[in-house]
């Protein structure tokens, strides 16, 4: 696996899982179902391109094998704001490929932030990814996921409770660690 790829594993075992972000992530994590693509193309069609090719072939694969994708395309997109600009052009992009009920994008970059945060808010860091990345998730799994979880509407403001408790110097500190940044 790809240096970026580890890192990004590495973060999702760290953070999303070992702060229990998302409690669905776990289990396709730890049963090898999460499939990672690493696409360092500097061209934003080559990008859109590939996004939508893996959101039909993560559709068209049993979950039995893999689960959900996780595209991290570290040299475009740097930008946080254009970034949330073309994934959300993208979301809805998939309503023309019939994919829209079926396939939902979620974002992960490493200067997210929530709207109405400051920059440096620790709940910002539940989404603050090693490289922007691009979360392709099955709408059925995050339905039956969803259905099988109590409480689900509590999971973000337990989040931010979380984030706050550990705080952005600890946050910082440990993402860099993970990335191998100093």
């Amino acid at each position: 696996m790809n240096e970026q790829l580890k890192k990004t594993a590495n973060w999702i075992d760290a953070f999303v899982i070992g702060y229990n972000l998302c409690p669905f992530a776990a289990k396709p994590f730890n049963e090898g179902k999460i499939k990672y693509v690493l696409e360092d193309t500097k061209d934003l069609g080559v990008l859109v391109e590939k996004t939508f090719l893996e959101c039909v072939e993560l559709q068209n694969i049993d979950p039995k094998i893999i689960e959900t994708t996780v595209i991290v395309h570290p040299n475009i997109l740097t930008d946080f704001h254009e970034y949330i600009s073309v994934l959300v052009q993208m979301q809805e992009d998939l309503e023309k490929l019939e994919l829209d009920g079926i396939i939902q994008l979620a974002t992960f970059h490493p200067d997210y932030q929530f709207e109405d945060t400051d920059i440096n808010d620790p709940e910002n860091f539940t989404n603050r990814s090693p490289f922007p990345m691009i979360h392709i998730l099955r709408e059925n799994s995050v339905e039956k996921a969803i259905a099988s979880h109590p409480n689900t509407e509590k999971i973000p403001h337990e989040n931010i409770k979380t984030m706050n408790a550990i705080g952005a110097e600890t946050l910082i500190s440990k993402r860099n660690e993970i990335i191998g940044k100093n």
